[in-house]
């Protein structure tokens, strides 16, 4: 079965708007993990807008599930992973002022930075993924460079979907495969939602985790919560 993983990030967007602490980050993930959900991911960014590093810290010490910290490597983020070694790191390439992931590692422009990284990270014990888009080239960079997996960013897939879902699952479908192939993890993450999920899933039956957090959020401004967690389980079946 494929694990979800709940993003907390706009949990913290929430909390952040009126300062305080409510919601409770804490508690949220705790809740999320009683729910169901297999796993806590949080990406902290240099600003500090939603995940605060010192949310970081105090995660560490309740999540029983895995946690996975997705994040650029730089100084902070190496030194971060290097204090709480959470169960995975993810890479992404994002700017620091970037709104959300939108693009996933050139695994071969970047090979000799991803490859110190990954090597640095894998003394603390840390599994390390790499966010790419669904290119063989990328995901065979990301095994050049050491990765133990990759996240696919899926947004293309996503927007795609109701339009011709087959065509947009094909190049995530061949890129897994090439994945599997060579003794890469697969997850994947972004802009997956209730409508989309189930599909990309059964065209990826040996997908390993699946990220969400915007839309699992929003759903349980109408369903709750735990309803919502359990929905979204259902479509991993």
């Amino acid at each position: 079965m494929t694990r979800l993983s709940v993003n907390i990030n706009k949990i913290a967007t929430l909390r952040n708007a009126r300062g305080g602490n409510n919601p409770d980050l804490i508690k949220v993930a705790i809740d999320c993990e009683q729910f169901g959900a297999q796993g806590i991911t949080v990406h902290p960014r240099p600003d500090e807008r939603h995940i605060r590093y010192a949310d970081v810290h105090a995660l560490k010490k309740v999540v029983k599930t895995e946690f996975n910290i997705e994040g650029y490597p730089d100084d902070r983020y190496m030194k971060l992973i290097g204090e709480v070694k959470p169960a995975q790191a993810t890479l992404v390439p994002d700017k620091p002022d970037a709104i959300t992931s939108n693009a996933g590692w050139d695994t071969v422009r970047n090979a000799a930075l991803l490859q110190d990284v990954i090597s640095e990270l894998k003394k603390t014990g840390v599994r390390v993924s790499v966010f790419v888009d669904p290119n063989t080239h990328m995901v065979e960079g990301a095994k050049k460079a050491g990765a133990d997996r990759i996240e696919l960013y899926t947004e293309p897939y996503a927007s795609q979907y109701h339009h011709d879902k087959k065509k947009a699952v094909q190049p995530y479908a061949i890129a897994a495969a090439t994945a599997q192939r060579i003794g890469l993890g697969i997850n994947a993450g972004h802009d997956l939602d209730l409508h989309n999920l189930k599909y990309l899933q059964q065209s990826i039956p040996y997908l390993d985790e699946v990220s969400i957090g915007h839309a699992l959020i929003s759903d349980a401004l109408y369903f709750g919560l735990e309803n919502t967690i359990q929905l979204y389980l259902r479509q991993l079946e």
